[in-house]
């Protein structure tokens, strides 16, 4: 029989592990859950029997009402927050083959992470692998021309001002045929780390 099935339960594991610096590998060795179980359940893609459950509950060290206190916690969404990025401000970082400024990097648990992109690869073997979201993503070409490709859709031009969503599932590149573009990426997150 199934029980706890829901996003609530897969971010309060998420929680409760995270907080005890643990690996999905390191609690899967600790609870004896598989650990391609225990990623689907932090997903909320998989339901819990009570075995497991009861095997996490042991190995995170939190009785089951300590579980549905933290599932109660995770549903609880943040209300008031907010992040000024500034002109040229953001946090500063690599995104595949490119240079990256990401915005409100401060605020947890975000479920989407926006970023500002400097694209100067100009072929998909410059690019290396396609990229792979958890979700879906809107993409809008704020300087430059970007093309975007797929393992789902031919390349994709798009000039300044032009955007798309897409699901980034499947695989992208992002390609500037004239040698650098920017452009706003807001992808869909798995967690607050990306």
């Amino acid at each position: 029989m199934s029980v706890y099935s829901t996003e609530r339960t897969g971010a309060a594991i998420r929680k409760l592990r995270t907080a005890k610096g643990w690996t999905l590998a390191q609690l899967s060795d600790a609870c004896g859950v598989p650990l391609a179980t225990l990623s689907r359940v932090e997903l909320g893609q998989t339901p819990l029997n009570y075995d497991k459950l009861v095997r996490l509950c042991r190995a995170l060290e939190v009785d089951l009402q300590g579980l549905v206190t933290r599932q109660a916690d995770a549903s609880t969404v943040p209300i008031g927050r907010r992040s000024v990025i500034r002109a040229g401000e953001g946090e500063a970082g690599a995104y595949g083959p490119h240079t990256a400024r990401f915005a409100a990097a401060e605020l947890l648990d975000k479920p989407f992470i926006p970023m500002i992109l400097d694209i100067t690869v100009t072929s998909l073997e410059g690019h290396g692998p396609l990229r792979v979201l958890p979700g879906e993503a809107y993409l809008l070409v704020l300087a430059g021309v970007a093309v975007l490709c797929g393992d789902a859709y031919a390349p994709r031009e798009l000039a300044t001002g032009d955007a798309v969503w897409f699901d980034g599932r499947g695989g992208y590149a992002l390609l500037a045929p004239g040698g650098e573009a920017k452009v706003l990426l807001v992808a869909a997150s798995a967690d607050s780390q990306f």
